[in-house]
């Protein structure tokens, strides 16, 4: 069982910067690739970001290119979303999610086992 918990949230002005952070329980952390995934009111949660267990694969929604960064440090088991040029419509709770199949920066919500309670992102216009 792998305990996420996610940190970082706030509001914002719209152009502002963030950093979540999401910290692992699991000691095997680098056997599982992590990804990011939000969920805007009244909408589906979708994907983000998502990197593979050493780093070397990253994949980002196509509304965030550019302007997010997901970055992992092993050694304290913690993956980090860095989010510049905010908009109102990033506004949502943002998930940290653990995949088994670490080798791929996953972009499908069902390949992720494991989810954090969610930390709350309101960017203001």
């Amino acid at each position: 069982q792998v305990r996420l918990v996610e940190s970082g949230g706030g509001l914002v002005q719209a152009g502002g910067s963030l950093r979540l952070s999401c910290a692992a329980s699991e000691r095997t952390f680098d056997s599982y690739a992590m990804g990011w995934f939000r969920r805007a009111p009244g909408m589906e949660r979708e994907f983000v970001a998502a990197i593979s267990w050493d780093g070397a694969s990253t994949n980002y929604a196509d509304s965030v290119k550019g302007r997010f960064a997901i970055s992992r440090r092993s050694g304290e088991s913690t993956v980090y979303l860095q989010m510049y040029g905010l908009k109102p419509e990033d506004t949502a709770v943002y998930y940290c999610a653990a995949s088994a199949i670490a080798g791929t920066a996953a972009t499908s919500r069902a390949l992720y086992a494991y989810w954090g309670q969610g930390t709350q992102v309101t960017v203001s216009s």
